[in-house]
């Protein structure tokens, strides 16, 4: 199975640790296309851009994006570039879980929770978590997901 991880890169890396438990987990269920986000050393600035800058970053996500089964976004930290990887993954008719952490006394934009309608069929699902129990929510889903 190929996983891509979003996560906020430039939006800010307050919950890099976070991202580091989710990807190692994710790994267990397949390919994590988009490991790097979980790296502590991406800083806010991003990836270096040394292949060809931003373009460059933007075409090789969206391949990575068409190329993977489920999409997997930590949601918490706003950050654009996770709400242009959903919208283009809801384009492309992909299989898309958003992680939301409600303890950060944040709320979760209505674009992001009101995609999920509710079904247990729907592509697009919305979970809130604490960290404690993100492992045990990815178990779940994973295991739902190999069921089907």
């Amino acid at each position: 199975m190929r996983v891509y991880f979003c996560g906020s890169i430039r939006g800010g890396r307050q919950d890099v640790e976070v991202y580091q438990r989710i990807v190692k987990k994710l790994q267990t269920y397949g390919k994590v296309l988009t490991e790097h986000v979980g790296l502590a050393e991406l800083s806010e600035k991003g990836e270096d851009a040394a292949l060809d800058g931003d373009k460059a970053i933007h075409d090789r996500d969206v391949e990575w994006l068409a190329a993977s089964d489920v999409i997997v976004a930590e949601v918490t930290q706003p950050s654009l570039g996770v709400g242009y990887e959903l919208g283009r993954a809801v384009a492309m008719n992909k299989r898309i879980l958003c992680l939301f952490r409600p303890s950060s006394g944040r709320v979760l934009s209505a674009m992001i929770r009101g995609a999920d309608c509710g079904a247990e069929s729907s592509l697009f699902k919305v979970l809130d978590y604490t960290e404690e129990e993100v492992e045990g929510i990815l178990e779940k889903y994973f295991g739902e997901l190999t069921k089907n």
